[in-house]
């Protein structure tokens, strides 16, 4: 671009109104593709900038592989739990539609010990069918145990139908990787809002160096049965689920958290031990012994971070950072909270642009 049309260009992007500035979102992960489609739909331009896209599958893409259930989560602050409460209420409605890949099924959760004052029992107040179980319903090895519907979701499916959902609203894709936040600055300089949903990026990002995250590696087994209908979540020392995919004919089968652990390999001890605990768990639905052919292998990356994910909003100069990060193997439970919550913060910034 020659001197003049740079400088015209320029003028032009000073003289552009504050909500026609494209968003920028860093990561076109489950939090950053949510938080696209939840900005676009409130009439905001976004482009999503990342390595990885809706319908890649690389090991450190973690939304391609979570196991993606929505389940109430102990030791969280209440407004934490509100995020949880509003994707429950989106996911709700997408699973009328087949092509999201969410699906509505049973629940039965076992604690091994009396739960605690914030334990996951708040989901009572958001799930349908919720009951605490007779004794003569669960093993005499659990202190107690609770049926409720919930929502799973099958990511081979979401992410595509969340990246389609994106494109569709007027949203652009930028397959990029970028060391700094700054070399999104450069290439957007008309842009005031940005979002970092980076994940593990934020790590090494040079102007973020968040040192609090960490890769988790977690491995799972895919079961192929017709059996698909309910999860099973067993909460204590013994940590194990089985949750269904019944878009896929299957059950997934959990779980276990390597920190800084990168390896692409199978590690068939894991999947063994994960094989035995489910079984122990829900003999009715995965054997003690499952036939080869109907036996497959997840593993994935999560972006964890010590102290829980960061949301926050950060003013830098004339731009604004929005930090979204860090959900581990919460990403999926909190993501259109989390997209709800961002697009708040959003309208805030504009706000403070707007009213003079």
């Amino acid at each position: 671009m020659s001197p003049l049309l740079m400088e015209q260009y320029d003028n032009d992007a000073m003289q552009m109104p504050f909500a026609q500035r494209p968003i920028v979102i860093l990561g076109a992960g489950i939090i950053g593709c949510a938080t696209a489609r939840q900005l676009l739909q409130n009439g905001f331009p976004v482009v999503v900038v990342a390595e990885y896209l809706p319908g890649d599958q690389d090991i450190t893409y973690a939304s391609a592989w979570a196991g993606a259930a929505w389940h109430a989560a102990g030791g969280i602050k209440p407004e934490q739990r509100y995020l949880q409460a509003v994707t429950h209420r989106v996911l709700l409605k997408m699973a009328q539609i087949p092509e999201s890949g969410v699906s509505i099924v049973k629940a039965r959760e076992y604690l091994e010990q009396k739960p605690a004052p914030d334990s996951a029992i708040w989901g009572r107040t958001v799930t349908a069918k919720f009951r605490e179980m007779s004794r003569d319903e669960f093993p005499d090895n659990f202190y107690c145990a609770w049926s409720y519907e919930t929502l799973v979701t099958d990511p081979t499916r979401h992410m595509p139908y969340l990246g389609k959902q994106v494109t569709e609203l007027g949203g652009t894709f930028v397959r990029q990787r970028v060391q700094s936040l700054q070399e999104l600055y450069d290439k957007f300089p008309e842009s005031r809002i940005f979002i970092n949903a980076s994940g593990l990026g934020s790590l090494t990002l040079t102007d973020v160096l968040d040192d609090r995250c960490f890769p988790e590696r977690g491995q799972t087994v895919f079961l192929r049965t017709d059996k698909c209908n309910t999860m099973y979540f067993r909460n204590g020392q013994e940590y194990t689920y089985v949750i269904p995919r019944p878009l896929s004919h299957g059950v997934v089968l959990g779980g276990v958290k390597q920190q800084d652990n990168l390896s692409p390999e199978v590690d068939l001890d894991i999947a063994r031990d994960e094989i035995t605990r489910a079984h122990r768990l829900a003999p009715d639905v995965v054997p003690e012994q499952p036939a080869d052919e109907d036996v497959s292998h997840i593993i994935g990356i999560r972006p964890s971070r010590r102290g829980g994910f960061r949301l926050d909003s950060e003013k830098h100069g004339d731009r604004n950072v929005i930090s979204a990060y860090g959900f581990g193997g919460g990403g999926y439970a909190f993501s259109y909270g989390i997209a709800d919550a961002v697009g708040k913060m959003v309208e805030n910034v504009e706000r403070e642009n707007v009213i003079v």
